[in-house]
């Protein structure tokens, strides 16, 4: 049996063995999923916080909805009406929600280590939704689980990510977690947003300029937001990043038709990603939405419920009366 997670704060510091189990935890509630009544008791009784210091709709309504279905409560802070824009500090605002008594915290931070703060000062589970440019342990584990429902495996893939890699969160997770599995990762993007250090983030990982390079042979392509607000260079002009850049139906065919194409959302559709892929057979885009709902259950099963360090059987065990 694995040592419980007391928190969830990163994919760098987690084995292969625990990112499996905690993989393998989702399974069942991927099967809830798919049953009429989507409701269960597990955490009836239990609240979760859900302190959204920095903006976010998709991750924000996945944790809640996911809460909700596992029959707990939730307690909601949001950046644009906290007490943060009146001078409150970070811990003091914890502070004032642990004072209510929830059974976890789902935090999500523009600074970078803002969970672990809060984690080691607090003594509820924390589960990080993304602070600063650091990891963002959750989509990464609901990509992995994407990838091996396609795969059958996450062992020794040839993996490409795109994009803004520098200020990329979700690249970050996504290259601690697969790289634990052997895979093989290749970067590219305009060249500021692609720096050296990069490469010392794990192993088997290295930069390229070109795109046709770096898709060739790709099994998982990784398209990454391009946050249009750090288009101010010329080189870095919307039209120059497409002509670039883009992943196009051409580009795509140069990975290969069993290659799958994620993108964690919000996407700009025709900037880093062309509408046909977007929609096309090889996107995997809705899968990642639903298998979010399912990580993150399972997360919360595990961290507020309480859950053995064993995979459930199935759904039925899933929803058992705490």
């Amino acid at each position: 049996m694995l040592q419980r997670l007391q928190h969830l704060l990163g994919i760098e510091d987690l084995t292969r063995e625990q990112i499996s189990f905690i993989l393998d935890q989702a399974k069942p509630f991927q099967e809830f999923h798919r049953h009429p009544l989507k409701k269960l008791a597990t955490l009836r009784g239990k609240t979760v916080a859900l302190a959204f210091f920095e903006n976010s709709t998709r991750t924000r309504i996945s944790f809640a909805t996911a809460a909700a279905r596992l029959g707990a409560d939730t307690m909601n802070l949001q950046a644009e009406s906290s007490s943060l824009k009146k001078g409150e500090s970070l811990l003091d605002t914890v502070w004032t929600l642990e004072a209510m008594r929830p059974d976890g915290i789902v935090i999500r931070h523009s600074s970078s280590g803002a969970p672990e703060f809060i984690a080691q000062r607090l003594g509820i589970p924390v589960v990080n939704a993304g602070d600063g440019t650091h990891e963002h342990p959750t989509q990464a584990l609901l990509d992995a689980l994407t990838v091996r429902d396609r795969k059958n495996t996450l062992d020794g893939l040839h993996v490409t990510i795109l994009g803004d890699i520098l200020h990329s969160r979700v690249a970050r997770s996504n290259i601690h977690l697969l790289s634990k599995f052997g895979a093989h990762i290749t970067l590219c993007g305009p060249a500021m947003w692609v720096p050296r250090e990069l490469e010392s983030l794990a192993p088997n990982v290295r930069r390229v300029s070109h795109i046709d390079e770096a898709l060739d042979g790709a099994d998982v392509i990784i398209v990454l937001r391009v946050q249009t607000e750090r288009m101010h260079e010329p080189a870095l002009a919307p039209e120059e990043y497409i002509l670039q850049f883009q992943l196009t139906p051409e580009r795509l065919r140069l990975a290969g038709k069993d290659a799958l194409v994620l993108h964690p959302g919000p996407m700009i559709r025709g900037l880093e990603i062309d509408p046909s892929v977007a929609d096309g057979p090889q996107s995997c885009v809705l899968d990642q939405v639903t298998n979010g709902l399912a990580i993150r259950m399972a997360l919360l099963y595990h961290l507020v419920g309480g859950a053995a360090s064993e995979p459930a059987s199935g759904p039925g065990m899933a929803g058992k009366d705490k």
